[in-house]
């Protein structure tokens, strides 16, 4: 029979090897720029180019409002995740549902963080699937113009999804910061285009800045989608707890101080590549402007296409990032509950079929307007804008009409109704662009 102490080196060894094997918890050497290259590849991405048709839907005055208190409220709600990584001494929080369990209790913390958690991962990477191979096509059209076969969208997001059949198996954050950097360098570079270009070409003849919709109903509802929009550009608080996560801590040097200089440096990249794409692109095309500003952009073709192409490598480090967190759900679960043995065959078979299963979906329900309102204001705006307030509030209970108190339940009023609001505009959107719309064309 074996002794007590015996047994519980073996449990803490065993734990311990499967904690060096799960995606987030297996490194942690991460310098503090890779929070910022992950930052802005979490955040920066399919938002960014759909924020010109998200003010179309606001006008100015609500759009640049909207706007600038998203970045406001969201950069708070990050530095309180960073603060609250390592809260108690000795323990960290190394993901968003184990915050959530620290402030909800062991089950309600799961059932309240996880469902929203997994909504705005997997939604992120179909909406990522859809701009990949949307970016593709857009390059394949643009180049191919005498005697060329039309391609369906379908098999550019096929093409897109092989990528990731490939790249999807390295095994935590730390050993994709190539990539990251890369997409963080590509983010920075199509807005610059995308904004440049729209300068360069001008305002559009007869452009019109009244909110875009024929009636005051739908007016209303594309202001709603607009929100969910908005909502879905500032949503990079989901991975934020896994990517400090990555980095080293100790009492004297907790992470909290490098991951915020890492933040700061991100949003500082966020706020470069928002406001001029967003207001210089609607200054530009108006209410005619495309859900994509890169698809309103013809001319020059070969500027067009070079955009194209570092969106493509951007959303493959953006999916990545996204999905990483559910790799390690999924093989957590697997591993630690379902008693599967941690091996390369495990992580093979579940991330191929992740990648398969946002594909199908993707090339299923490819409306991109539609499922960035829907899914920014479903799951985004609870994670981004309100949740780390509630918990902040539960954790650290301020004082009373204190300005911590006050501060949190702003946010906490304004996220809540985007979250009711937004999905509206996005379902009505779906709807209506699924009405002429041909499966698998």
């Amino acid at each position: 029979m074996t002794n007590g102490p015996e047994s519980t080196r073996q449990a803490s060894s065993e734990q311990r090897n499967i904690d060096d094997w799960l995606p987030i918890s297996s490194s942690r050497n991460a310098k503090w720029w890779y929070s910022t290259f992950h930052n802005v590849t979490a955040m920066v991405g399919a938002g960014v180019l759909s924020l010109p048709y998200a003010m179309s839907e606001l006008g100015w005055g609500p759009g640049v409002t909207i706007m600038t208190l998203s970045w406001i409220i969201t950069l708070y709600t990050l530095w309180q995740m960073v603060e609250m990584h390592e809260m108690v001494p000795g323990k960290r929080f190394d993901r968003y549902h184990e915050l959530g369990q620290h402030a909800f209790g062991e089950k309600l913390g799961l059932y309240v963080v996880v469902p929203q958690q997994l909504v705005v991962d997997v939604g992120s990477d179909i909406v990522y699937m859809v701009t990949g191979g949307k970016s593709l096509k857009k390059i394949h059209d643009l180049l191919c113009v005498d005697n060329c076969k039309p391609i369906k969208l379908t098999y550019f997001i096929l093409m897109f999804a092989c990528v990731h059949l490939a790249i999807s198996h390295l095994p935590n954050f730390n050993s994709m910061s190539a990539i990251s950097l890369a997409a963080a360098v590509m983010s920075l570079s199509y807005s610059t285009i995308a904004w440049v270009a729209s300068l360069v070409k001008g305002v559009h003849e007869d452009v019109d800045y009244t909110p875009r919709g024929a009636s005051s109903g739908a007016r209303t509802m594309n202001f709603f989608t607009a929100l969910g929009d908005v909502a879905f550009a500032f949503a990079g608080h989901n991975v934020v707890l896994e990517i400090q996560a990555t980095m080293p801590s100790s009492p004297e040097k907790p992470s909290k101080g490098p991951m915020w200089k890492g933040v700061m440096l991100a949003y500082v990249v966020v706020a470069l590549c928002y406001f001029p794409v967003a207001w210089i692109g609607y200054h530009s095309f108006g209410n005619k402007v495309e859900d994509n500003i890169l698809l309103s952009l013809e001319k020059p073709v070969w500027l067009i296409v070079v955009a194209n192409a570092f969106v493509v490598v951007h959303v493959i480090g953006s999916y990545q990032v996204y999905a990483m967190p559910v790799f390690d759900m999924v093989e957590t679960f697997l591993v630690k509950k379902m008693k599967f043995k941690p091996t390369t065959t495990l992580r093979f078979v579940t991330r191929n079929l992740y990648v398969v299963l946002t594909a199908f979906i993707a090339i299923t329900f490819p409306f991109f307007g539609g499922l960035l309102g829907f899914f920014g204001g479903f799951a985004l705006a609870p994670t981004t804008y309100y949740l780390p307030c509630i918990i902040w509030l539960i954790i650290y209970k301020p004082k009373k009409f204190s300005l911590s108190w006050w501060t949190n339940w702003f946010c906490i009023v304004v996220g809540v109704l985007l979250m009711i609001l937004a999905p509206i505009g996005g379902l009505r959107t779906i709807i209506l662009s699924a009405k002429n719309y041909s499966f698998y064309s």
